[in-house]
């Protein structure tokens, strides 16, 4: 693969640089031929969510520039879990749920990355070397390293203690992705990390740590960098990822296809540029030239590359063909969401819709009903003590001006 100079000035460019351990030396290893770098993922479910596809985005580009990707599953670290922006601890995860996550993630890792051919990424698990390694061959090796009265002065940890207090397990999860950055410098010369910007505080320590077991006599110490983009928020600055149904999942299976790209083409006027330079290789200049002239349809065009992306052409296309017919003539597509249920008999419209993943509760259910927000097959439903005509094998379901979901009775 040829080698691009440009890597940095691209991730520049669309908006990925957040934060940079030493900005000039990062520009320069980037520029100067192709480097080792890797981005982590924790493996506490079975997918991968929007998020996760925004740093593999920022991993891809870099790939494309020539540069070679390691992803590393974090089998082990996701048993102790990352305490980075959560006001508890995490769910502990089983050995067997992590393991099966794993494996889940490994599979899905394609669609994002290349995996074959001229410049391929390697998948690491860091299982692999974290277990092995003794409790006691631990503190002596890495947690001599680490100097607790520093640690607590990080964001991480100091808002944590702020809000009620931190195990002893958790302080450990920042020493293990930092030894994960020294071990993959050993085995494949990796001196770059890529993550989100709430992963600064464990990139940084991975930095100083790889500096202090792999360059003691103080040679090199700038090799070993760490490279964070921004978080995917919206211009309200609100976590972008977030639907009706929940997570914003890249399997079909979790969130349909119809549903990942209504998220985006219901995005703010004010996101539609920032997704085009994340998501797609357009021109910059020319995505300026698109949201200036008409931010309609350069959010349609974004909202079907990232599905594109994520689910392929044909599938982006048929969301496409189902969104046009829902909001342009009312009509129900094969392709809409569709979720099944056993009814027998009349049902209260309140209970039938509390059975179903777009709704919330049955109080959101009454109070959409008295705005007037809620039709069954293209009729208003405006009383609360309704029932439903069970007899009908289907039923098309509209929430607000944007939620569709066709509805089997069994």
């Amino acid at each position: 693969m040829e080698f691009k100079k440009n890597a940095f000035n691209e991730l520049e460019n669309r908006g990925f640089v957040f934060q940079a351990t030493n900005l000039e030396e990062t520009k320069r290893i980037l520029s100067e031929g192709p480097i080792t770098f890797y981005v982590g993922i924790d493996p506490t479910a079975d997918d991968l969510h929007i998020g996760h596809f925004f740093g593999l985005q920022m991993a891809r580009i870099l790939q494309d520039c020539g540069h070679r990707c390691i992803v590393l599953i974090g089998g082990a670290t996701a048993l102790i879990g990352d305490p980075s922006n959560k006001t508890d601890i995490r769910k502990m995860l089983t050995k067997e749920e992590v393991a099966r996550n794993a494996r889940e993630i490994k599979g899905l890792l394609e669609r994002f990355i290349v995996l074959e051919g001229e410049n391929p990424a390697i998948i690491v698990d860091n299982a692999d070397w974290l277990k092995p390694i003794t409790y006691i061959d631990f503190l002596r090796d890495i947690g001599v390293n680490f100097n607790v009265s520093e640690m607590l002065k990080k964001d991480l940890y100091k808002n944590r203690l702020k809000q009620g207090g931190l195990t002893f397990m958790e302080m450990g999860y920042m020493l293990m992705q930092a030894f994960d950055f020294v071990h993959l410098n050993d085995k494949f010369g990796c001196v770059l990390q890529i993550g989100g910007s709430d992963q600064w505080g464990n990139i940084v320590a991975g930095t100083e740590l790889s500096r202090k077991m792999n360059f003691k006599d103080g040679t090199e110490r700038s090799l070993m960098m760490g490279l964070t983009c921004p978080l995917l928020t919206n211009a309200e600055g609100i976590k972008m990822g977030k639907t009706e149904k929940g997570t914003l999942w890249v399997s079909r299976s979790k969130t349909s296809v119809f549903d990942f790209f209504q998220h985006f083409v219901n995005c703010l006027d004010a996101d539609v540029e920032r997704l085009l330079r994340f998501f797609t290789k357009i021109d910059v200049k020319e995505i300026q030239k698109m949201c200036k002239e008409d931010i309609v349809k350069a959010k349609k065009l974004m909202a079907f590359e990232v599905t594109k992306l994520v689910h392929g052409e044909v599938e982006a296309e048929k969301a496409r063909k189902t969104s046009e017919e829902l909001f342009s003539k009312g009509k129900a597509d094969e392709n809409m969401p569709t979720e099944e249920i056993e009814l027998s008999g009349n049902i209260n419209v309140v209970d039938f819709l509390s059975q179903l993943s777009i709704f919330n509760s049955k109080s959101e259910i009454r109070r959409l009903i008295e705005q007037n927000g809620i039709m069954i097959d293209d009729k208003k439903v405006e009383n609360i003590d309704e029932n439903i005509d069970t007899t009908k094998k289907e039923i098309i379901i509209k929430k607000g001006k944007k939620t569709f979901l066709k509805v089997k009775i069994l």
